[in-house]
C-alpha cells in the first residue's frame, strides 16, 4: 500500500513538470509573464505560477512619450524590460500650447510648424513638424498586424493630456490595443529611495518605470465615447493655451493668461529676460516653456506693457525688460518694429 501511493506521487510529480515546461514554452512564445512560486515539490524543478496578461500577446509595443527627457528614460526601460520590447516615439510639438484649427489647403503640421516659427526670431533653419505623420505611421502598422500595441505614457501635465485628446480618435480605432499608463497622483522612489510625486514621465528613474508597466491598460469603450468630443472642442476654441484641470480635463485660455505671473517680477529696472522668466515658471509652475514667454513678453512690449533692451531677436540672455516709466537713460532697442 505504501508503495503504492509513493508510485501515483512520483508519476503526479512527473506530470506537472510536463505542464510545467508547457507552460515556459507557452510563455516564451506569448509573452507571458511568470510570477515565481515559493513552494516546490521535492526534487523538482521549481513549478512557476503564471499570471496571463492579455496586454503582452503582442509582437511589440509603440511605447508614444511627450518630450526628449521622457523619451530617454522610457528608452532604458525598454532596453532592460523583455515585456516592453517595442519602440519609443517622442512627440515634440507641445499642443497645450498655440492655434489647433488648420486653414482650408494647409495640413496639420504646415500650420503648426508656421506657429513655432513666430515663436522663434531670427530662425535660419525652417522649423519642422512631422508628429501627426509618425502617428499616422503607426496607425497604419497597426492595421497590417494586429499583435501591435500602442501605450501612451502620461504625466498630469498639459502637454501629456492634450497629446491623449489628439491621439484618441486615430488610436481608439485600433479596438483593445491603445493603452494608457496614467501616472497622475502616484508615488515613486527617487534615487535615495525616498516617495515623491512626479509631474513627469522625465522625472522617473527607468527601473521605476519598469514597474509602472503594470499600470498600463485599456482605453476602454466607455472612455472612448466620453472623451471623443474633447478634442473637437478644443480645435473649435482654437484658443492659444490649454491648462490642465485635473484627470483629463482640459480649459482653453487667451494667450495672455500667464501675463500677470511675468509682470509679478518685473521692475522699473531693467533685467535680464531669461531671469524674469526662471522666477516666474519656479513660482507658478508654469508649463508653457521659455519659448513662449519669451514671445509674450515682446508681446507685451509692442503693447507698452514693457520696455526691452537689447536684441530681441537672440536668445533670452540677451536683452533685458523693465516696467515704462521713470527712465533715466536712453536705451536703443532692436528687433521690435
Amino acid at each position: 500500500m505504501i508503495f503504492f501511493f509513493f508510485w501515483t506521487f512520483l508519476i503526479t510529480v512527473q506530470n506537472h513538470a510536463r505542464i510545467t515546461y508547457l507552460i515556459f514554452a507557452c510563455q516564451v512564445i506569448c509573452c507571458v509573464v511568470p510570477i515565481p512560486v515559493l513552494k516546490t515539490y521535492p526534487h523538482s524543478i521549481p513549478t512557476p505560477v503564471v499570471a496571463i496578461r492579455t496586454d503582452y500577446f503582442c509582437s511589440m509595443i509603440y511605447h508614444f512619450v511627450i518630450g526628449d527627457a521622457a523619451a530617454q528614460a522610457v528608452k532604458e526601460a525598454v532596453m532592460n524590460e523583455p515585456s516592453m520590447q517595442g519602440e519609443v516615439i517622442v512627440l515634440r510639438d507641445s499642443l497645450h500650447i498655440g492655434p489647433l484649427k488648420k486653414e482650408e489647403g494647409t495640413s496639420f503640421s504646415e500650420m503648426r510648424a508656421a506657429f513655432w516659427q513666430q515663436m522663434v526670431l531670427n530662425e535660419k533653419t525652417p522649423v519642422q513638424v512631422d508628429d501627426m505623420e509618425r502617428l499616422l505611421e503607426v496607425s497604419n502598422e497597426m492595421f497590417k498586424d494586429e499583435t501591435i500595441n500602442a501605450w501612451l505614457w502620461m504625466a498630469p501635465w498639459p502637454a501629456d493630456v492634450t497629446a491623449y485628446h489628439w491621439m484618441l480618435p486615430y488610436l481608439s480605432k485600433h479596438k483593445g490595443r491603445y493603452y494608457l499608463v496614467n501616472i497622475a497622483g502616484l508615488p515613486f522612489l527617487d534615487e535615495n529611495g525616498k516617495v515623491y510625486y512626479p509631474k513627469s514621465i522625465g522625472e522617473i528613474l527607468p527601473k521605476e518605470l519598469i514597474k509602472a508597466r503594470r499600470l498600463a491598460r485599456q482605453v476602454t469603450p466607455a472612455e472612448i465615447e466620453m472623451d471623443s468630443d474633447e478634442w473637437k472642442k478644443l480645435v473649435e476654441e482654437n484658443e492659444m493655451i490649454r491648462v490642465h484641470g485635473g484627470g483629463k480635463k482640459l480649459a482653453s485660455k487667451a494667450e495672455d493668461v500667464y501675463d500677470e505671473q511675468l509682470l509679478s517680477f518685473c521692475s522699473h529696472q531693467f533685467q535680464k529676460a531669461s531671469r524674469i522668466i526662471t522666477q516666474a515658471t519656479n513660482k507658478y509652475n508654469l508649463p508653457t516653456g521659455d519659448i513662449y514667454l519669451g514671445w509674450r513678453l515682446r508681446k507685451m512690449a509692442e503693447e507698452g506693457k514693457l520696455v526691452l533692451q537689447g536684441d530681441v531677436t537672440k536668445a533670452l540672455k540677451d536683452f533685458e525688460v523693465k516696467l515704462p516709466g521713470e527712465t533715466t537713460v536712453e536705451t536703443e532697442t532692436v528687433g521690435i518694429p
